[in-house]
């Protein structure tokens, strides 16, 4: 039997930022900019072509989002 827990565990930072991404209405671009990184940066950890982006990459990510690291990293 699986439970949501192990499900969101497998779940990519890519996949979580996209999906908190769309949520709030963002675009790539939008978000890259917020971010201040680079759009094509950006897609590539949306698409998992980047699967282990650095900590300083994805706290700027979260900052971009509005959320704090440890909600994105949930």
């Amino acid at each position: 039997m699986e439970n949501k827990k192990s499900k969101k565990s497998n779940e990519t930072i890519g996949t979580k930022i996209k999906k908190i991404r769309l949520k709030q209405k963002l675009t790539q671009d939008n978000l890259a900019r917020k971010s201040d990184l680079p759009y094509t940066t950006l897609t590539k950890i949306e698409t998992n072509v980047i699967t282990k982006p650095s900590i300083q990459t994805v706290m700027k990510i979260a900052k971009g989002l509005g959320i704090s690291l440890d909600d994105l990293m949930k």
